[in-house]
C-alpha cells in the first residue's frame, strides 16, 4: 500500500477514535455526576432518630438548605437547593414546623416539607378587630369563627407572628394570645400606667383608637396625647374608628373597617360612636400592638386638641377648631 493512502488510513482511524471517544467521556461524566448526585441525595445515616425542624414565614430554599445541613439532616445544601428547583418546590414547601430524620433521604425531607408541617405559622396584625382574628383561624385552622368569639377579649388578643400547632382549638389561640399579651404588658409598664392616673383597661381603649387611627409610628404618640387632651377637658374624642367598630361589616367595601363614612354613619346609635357619646367607648375596638400602647403610657406633650388624617395617611395637627377646619379644607 502507498504511503500516502496508509497515512489517510491512519488519520481516518484517530478521527474515528476521537469521535467514539467524546461521546464515551460524555457519557462518563453524566453517569458520574448522577452517582454523585444519589449519594448525596441518600440519608446521611442509616438510622437516626427523629427531631424537629422549624420554618419560618419568608425563607429561602437556600436558607432552608443551609439549616438542614447544619442540623445534621442533609448532605449538601447546593444539592438540597438543585433537588428543590428540579422538582419546582420552592412555592410548595410550607413554613412551620417538621418530624425529620437524618435516616430520610432528599426526597423523602422535600416531601415531608410540602405536606408534613404539624405545627403552622398564623400572623395576627396589629389593628385586627376580633372578628378579624376569627376569619383568619377559620381559613389557617378550621377554627369556627363562633367559637373563637365566643371566648376572645377584645383588645388583649396581641397582634404577633404564631407558631401554633394544627390541631389547635380555639380556647388554646385565646390561651396562647393572651398570655403573649401578659408578657408584653409588662411589670413595669403597669407601674407607668399607675403613675399616670390611667387603669389597664383605659390604656388598651386608647390604644386600640390610637392603633386605627395613626397608620404611622411617629404620630401615635401624637395622636395619643390628643385623645388625652381632649379626654382631660371632657371633650368628645371624635374618633371615625370608633364609629368604624360601632357600624361592623360593610357589605358594600368587604371589609370590617368602612372608609366611606356618611353623615348618617356618623349618627349611629352605639356607645361605642365617640361622636355621639363623650370619654371612652365601652372597650377597645381592635387588639393594638405594643408601640400603641407605649404611645397611650408616654404620649407626646402638645397643645394639639385636633388632627386628620390625608389621602396618603400623613397627619396634620392643630391647636383651635379653625386651624383645624383650614386643614380639612386643605388636604380632604
Amino acid at each position: 500500500m502507498p504511503i500516502g493512502r496508509k497515512t489517510a488510513m491512519k488519520t481516518k482511524i484517530k478521527m474515528i477514535t476521537k469521535f467514539l471517544t467524546i461521546p464515551f467521556i460524555i457519557f462518563f461524566i453524566i453517569v458520574g455526576l448522577l452517582l454523585a448526585y444519589k449519594s448525596q441525595t441518600s440519608p446521611v445515616l442509616k438510622e437516626a432518630e427523629f427531631k424537629t425542624f422549624t420554618i419560618t414565614p419568608g425563607q429561602s430554599s437556600s436558607e432552608i438548605g443551609k439549616n438542614l445541613k447544619k442540623e445534621g439532616l442533609i448532605k449538601n445544601s447546593i444539592v438540597f437547593n438543585l433537588f428543590v428547583r428540579l422538582n419546582n418546590l420552592a412555592e410548595k414547601i410550607q413554613a412551620g414546623s417538621f418530624k425529620l430524620s437524618p435516616s430520610m433521604s432528599l426526597s423523602e425531607i422535600g416531601n415531608q416539607l410540602t405536606t408534613g408541617t404539624f405545627d403552622v405559622w398564623i400572623t395576627i396584625p396589629e389593628g385586627f378587630r376580633n372578628e378579624e382574628i376569627a376569619q383568619r383561624l377559620n381559613e389557617k385552622l378550621g377554627i369556627k369563627e363562633e367559637d373563637f368569639l365566643k371566648i376572645a377579649e377584645e383588645g388583649y388578643m396581641f397582634p404577633d407572628t404564631y407558631l401554633v400547632p394544627k390541631e389547635s382549638t380555639a380556647a388554646n389561640i385565646v390561651s396562647i394570645l393572651r398570655e403573649n399579651f401578659d408578657r408584653k404588658f409588662s411589670d413595669e409598664l403597669k407601674q407607668m400606667v399607675t403613675s399616670r392616673g390611667l387603669t389597664e383597661k383605659e390604656v388598651i381603649i386608647l390604644a386600640s383608637i390610637v392603633e386605627r387611627e395613626a397608620l404611622f409610628a411617629e404620630d401615635r404618640p401624637i395622636v395619643a396625647g390628643i385623645l388625652l387632651n381632649r379626654q382631660n377637658i371632657a371633650m368628645a374624642l371624635e374618633a371615625d374608628a370608633t364609629v368604624q367598630y360601632a357600624l361592623g361589616y360593610s357589605e358594600e367595601e368587604k371589609t370590617w373597617w368602612r372608609k366611606n363614612l356618611t353623615e348618617e354613619d356618623l349618627r349611629v346609635n352605639s356607645q361605642y360612636n365617640t361622636r355621639r357619646h363623650a370619654g371612652l367607648p365601652p372597650g377597645p375596638i381592635c387588639n393594638p400592638g405594643l408601640s400603641a400602647i407605649q404611645a397611650v403610657i408616654n404620649p407626646a406633650e402638645t397643645d394639639y386638641l385636633y388632627y386628620l388624617s390625608d389621602k396618603e395617611g400623613k397627619m396634620h395637627y392643630a391647636v383651635s377648631l379653625e386651624e383645624h377646619i383650614e386643614n380639612i379644607n386643605q388636604y380632604l
